[in-house]
């Protein structure tokens, strides 16, 4: 299946203002289920763009600005073409379902960052979360992970948020709800309790097969969920927002121990106070039939 996206970012102001450097993480990594065919990147006003890859081994283009401007827009423009996963729901087995899950040495040294817990939990609101969870785990599916997802799935309020940053799992577990990227990082840290290695994961989700009318988040958006290492299987996603494991309509971008690691556009500005007037963001993703492959 091959697909365009297009992603696009503007940001306004009241009155010209300089740019910092941006860090842009707009471009995926190529693999057995996510081949990248082709990519534009406009940016106005012009910058000069530095590529590296990232401790993750993340694509990151570096934009140095060097004239002011009122507005900053950067476009994004992709040909992808996406494979079926190689975990089809069906072969997500109970396996340590309630005893969480077994990493030889080896593995253990290498997921060390990723078990490690990033968020504080002083007052015990995730730990009794999740004690209430483990107690309920007979209701579920026998899937210690799924039913976890289904759980945050099932008992949280989905919300856009358009301002920055995520919240703390703590918050998200006393409010109630939460966008896509709280939800992930809400999964990951409870997961992370549990044993299991986790990473947050930002990209696209698309909506083009018919039994997808049940998507909570708005395909309009950039997505965010959850990777968690299952020893056999590897990287499984896991997206608790829309109750998805290992589907073919996640669009993986980037990758990270922690959410602020992982975020599209990262930079900075210098104006005067109130400058700043608003932020939109538009992703349009469609099926692209004249992809072609380019050989030789």
């Amino acid at each position: 299946m091959y697909l365009r996206v297009r992603h696009a970012t503007t940001y306004r102001y009241a009155t010209p203002v300089s740019f910092g450097l941006h860090r842009l993480m707009l471009r995926p990594r190529d693999s057995f289920d996510l081949r990248l065919v082709d990519t534009a990147l406009a940016i106005s006003p012009q910058a000069n763009l530095r590529w590296m890859h990232d401790v993750y081994g993340n694509p990151v283009a570096i934009a140095d600005f060097a004239t002011p401007a009122d507005t900053l827009e950067i476009v994004s423009e992709l040909t992808v073409e996406r494979f079926g996963s190689a975990l089809p729901r069906s072969r997500l087995e109970p396996g340590a379902a309630l005893t969480g899950v077994v990493y030889s040495d080896g593995e253990r040294i290498v997921l060390q960052p990723y078990l490690a817990r990033a968020a504080a939990d002083p007052d015990g609101v995730i730990e009794r979360w999740l004690a209430d969870f483990r107690a309920r785990l007979g209701e579920g599916s026998g899937h210690l992970l799924r039913d976890l997802a289904h759980a945050i799935y099932t008992e949280l309020h989905y919300a856009v948020r358009y301002d920055e940053g995520t919240q703390h799992p703590a918050d998200t577990l006393r409010l109630g709800q939460g966008s896509c990227r709280d939800y992930a990082w809400l999964f990951i840290e409870l997961a992370r309790r549990m044993g299991f290695a986790g990473r947050f994961v930002t990209g696209y989700i698309h909506d083009q097969s018919p039994d997808a009318a049940g998507l909570v988040s708005p395909v309009g958006l950039t997505h965010a969920w959850a990777d968690v290492f299952i020893p056999g299987d590897g990287w499984v996603e896991f997206d608790p927002t829309n109750d998805l494991v290992a589907d073919h309509q996640l669009l993986r971008i980037a990758v990270a121990r922690v959410p602020e690691d992982a975020s599209p556009i990262a930079g900075s500005f210098t104006g005067p106070p109130g400058s700043f007037v608003g932020l939109s963001v538009g992703v349009l993703i469609e099926p692209d039939e004249g992809a072609t492959v380019q050989t030789g």
